[in-house]
């Protein structure tokens, strides 16, 4: 049996760690040793896990319009009640897709196949032992936004 899990924005953390950088802009003070800040062309993304027992069929990506999105996963000990995310804790290899300008809608997005499918068979992975991930979505050379793309991960259920 398939199961698609969609990638959802989480604004409420978004929102949260950029309020951290606001308020140390305010007071003059400098962020914590590995501290990494979300840069504005930055999102985090959760994704919850119905299923825990999972192995990992393919990506299902569709961007709007050309660009390049890396996706980056963070690691199981990053917990979301945390403001900052960790350099040191995110994890390898990225997931990174992009469209080019003149591709035709019906083009598939295109990928570092390679990269996508370890990506995508870690993440299955740490499902086992997560009911929750959180992801670092950064755009770049885009020209949509968060509402312009829709992402989701298929997994078979191993029983």
């Amino acid at each position: 049996m398939s199961l698609e899990l969609t990638f959802n924005p989480n604004i409420q953390l978004m929102e949260v760690m950029r309020l951290r950088v606001q308020s140390l802009q305010q007071r003059g003070q400098k962020r914590q040793e590995g501290e990494c800040f979300l840069r504005s062309n930055e999102h985090v993304y959760r994704m919850d896990f119905s299923e825990q027992a999972l192995h990992f069929t393919r990506w299902n990506i569709c961007m709007s319009a050309p660009g390049h999105l890396n996706i980056i996963a963070t690691s199981p000990l990053w917990m979301p009640d945390l403001t900052n995310l960790m350099t040191c804790q995110l994890l390898e290899p990225t997931g990174v897709f992009w469209r080019s300008a003149g591709d035709d809608p019906d083009v598939p997005i295109q990928c570092y196949e390679a990269d996508a499918q370890e990506f995508g068979e870690r993440i299955a992975e740490l499902a086992k032992v997560r009911k929750v991930m959180h992801f670092l979505f950064a755009f770049k050379d885009c020209y949509f936004g968060l509402e312009s793309i829709e992402c989701s991960i298929e997994f078979e259920i191993s029983n």
